[in-house]
């Protein structure tokens, strides 16, 4: 039997830094270190410590740690502090690796794809690095190469991650509490994503078209042809990094109009598309020389459905406004797992945390602070949040550190209110396009024509004898409330059915009033139509909606 002594070697080294940092800080310490006022100096240095040695094991773990400085519910704070501040910048490869790998993705030598392309890179980072070139049309580019082999060597990695992971789930109790398997299992699929550059090219894309209307929001277009899943070609964006920009640089900007773009850009993203740069920090926003703002490195983004975008939504209203109670009420909604003994706890605290700043200006609170402290006092209280809302908590704060660098004076909370108005008018929009009408149409449509049918059915059985009830406990006014609903509904349907058909004949006589281009009685019949029919489906839907107790 062969032994991987390279295999044992790895399992040897990632047991040894959970044992020398996890075990005290991770485990028993976890609490206390999230805790400022217990924060020492010792803590702080095996954070930095840990952070090194973590970044000495390759680029999974460097990716690891910045996965894991979003997740406050379970990493000490100054574990947070020194992950956020993890380094992506490594020792580029050799230039002979990269003209062989673009040469084996193209299928052509690079002298014949390019009319010019730089040996040094422009940037290296633990997955690839980026190089300066010109197409043979002369258009300059930036092209993204992937380290050789890195792909093995990061499922070689999460192969030693994921047999560790089970034992610590199935032996430590904060294992069993996280389920450090699943978290495994997300990041895994998060970082395989980052390595297809073809799924970057479509963020690319994808985000170009949803920011389209901020004209002060520059995303580099992909070079198609260019581009494949090692290899990604853009459009070059010439600036400099927010993180580098100097005082005099500042003076020239027009920074508050950059503030307020870059941060409504963002709650768009988030609130209404769904779909967001997952990755704003300083180093990934550049100042172009117009004095616009590039986003670049489109390798981390992060989907919302609409029930969560819904949720959000209503969270970040509440924070704002100071309602702690119904904060921590919805929060317990978006939860995976809940400790229900500390449920009421739980609650308590988050109201008191809030309450706690409301002398102080509201305004002027970070909201990614605030949610990211959220999902920290869930944590201590036994409640698994959905990881959407510390990776949205680690956007808006990295969100709040660009803005608060292009314009000190920024209200983020306070342009969040201002800015609410317009998401809900958006998403009327939304639900009033002509699929969605049509299609609600159609549904009305359908009622009416089975419509006859049941109704002859059940006067049938009623003229038979043959109608029954079953009735579990239920008290005469209930009964009589529930048939007088049901008869209620029955007359809209045969009233909403009677303005279509009516409106329907009238669309052929000729008159002079004209509603798009048709005949405007037949018109508002049909808009009345459709509302009754709205209001119809939604007074159904919302009966079959469980009440709440108490």
């Amino acid at each position: 039997m062969l032994i991987d002594s390279e295999k044992i070697s790895r399992y040897k080294n990632i047991i040894k830094l959970i044992l020398k940092y996890g075990a005290k800080d991770f485990v028993s310490g976890s609490n206390n270190g999230n805790d400022p006022e217990n924060k020492d100096s010792s803590i702080e240095k095996r954070a930095e410590q840990f952070t090194k040695e973590l970044e000495s094991l390759g680029p999974a773990f460097i990716k690891l740690g910045q996965i894991l400085s979003t997740r406050p519910d379970f990493i000490p704070a100054p574990y947070i502090e020194a992950l956020s501040r993890l380094q992506d910048d490594v020792k580029p490869f050799s230039f002979e690796e990269v003209e062989s790998i673009i040469q084996s993705e193209l299928k052509v030598k690079i002298s014949k794809a390019f009319s010019e392309f730089n040996h040094e890179p422009l940037a290296a980072a633990s997955l690839g690095q980026v190089h300066y070139a010109r197409l043979r049309d002369g258009k300059a580019v930036a092209v993204k190469v992937q380290r050789p082999d890195i792909k093995n060597i990061v499922l070689k990695d999460f192969e030693a991650l994921e047999q560790i992971s089970k034992s610590v789930d199935g032996l430590i109790d904060v294992g069993r509490v996280y389920s450090f398997q699943n978290i495994l299992s997300e990041f895994k699929r998060t970082l395989l994503m980052e390595l297809d550059y073809k799924k970057e090219a479509a963020n690319l894309k994808k985000l170009r078209e949803n920011l389209a209307e901020y004209k002060r929001i520059v995303i580099p277009n992909p070079i198609d042809d260019y581009t494949t899943e090692s290899l990604l070609t853009m459009e070059f964006v010439k600036g400099e990094k927010v993180s580098k920009l100097s005082s005099f640089s500042k003076l020239e900007l027009d920074g508050t109009e950059l503030a307020l773009e870059l941060f409504n850009a963002y709650l768009d993203q988030i609130l209404s598309d769904g779909f967001f740069h997952a990755d704003p920090h300083p180093g990934n926003v550049f100042i172009t020389e117009d004095k616009n703002l590039a986003l670049i490195d489109l390798g981390m983004v992060a989907r919302i459905d609409p029930e969560m975008r819904e949720n959000l939504l209503r969270l970040l209203l509440f924070i704002v406004e100071g309602k702690g109670m119904e904060a921590a009420r919805l929060s317990l909604k978006m939860s995976m797992k809940i400790d229900s003994e500390n449920e009421e706890r739980y609650i308590n605290q988050i109201s008191g945390f809030l309450a706690a700043y409301q002398d102080e200006m509201i305004e002027n609170i970070q909201i990614g602070e605030m949610i990211l402290k959220l999902t920290k006092i869930a944590a201590e209280n036994g409640i698994q949040v959905q990881s959407d809302l510390s990776l949205l908590g680690k956007t808006l704060l990295s969100l709040d550190e660009i803005t608060k660098i292009l314009y000190p004076d920024f209200k983020p909370n306070l342009e969040l209110r201002n800015h609410i108005e317009k998401i809900f008018r958006k998403q009327m929009l939304k639900s009033f396009r002509p699929g969605n009408i049509f299609s609600s149409l159609l549904e009305v449509n359908e009622f009416i024509q089975k419509l006859p049918g049941r109704m002859n059915a059940l006067l049938d059985s009623l003229s038979r004898n043959k109608f029954e009830l079953k009735i579990d406990a239920l008290d005469d006014n209930e009964l009589m409330h529930n048939l007088q609903k049901i008869a209620n509904r029955i007359t809209i349907g045969l009233i909403l059915a009677a303005l279509i058909v009516g409106a329907a004949l009238m669309m052929q006589v000729k008159t002079k009033f004209m509603i798009f281009g048709y005949p405007g009685l037949a018109i508002i019949f049909f808009i009345i139509a459709a509302i009754g029919g709205f209001a119809l489906v939604f007074s159904i839907l919302k009966d079959k909606l469980p009440k709440k107790s108490g």
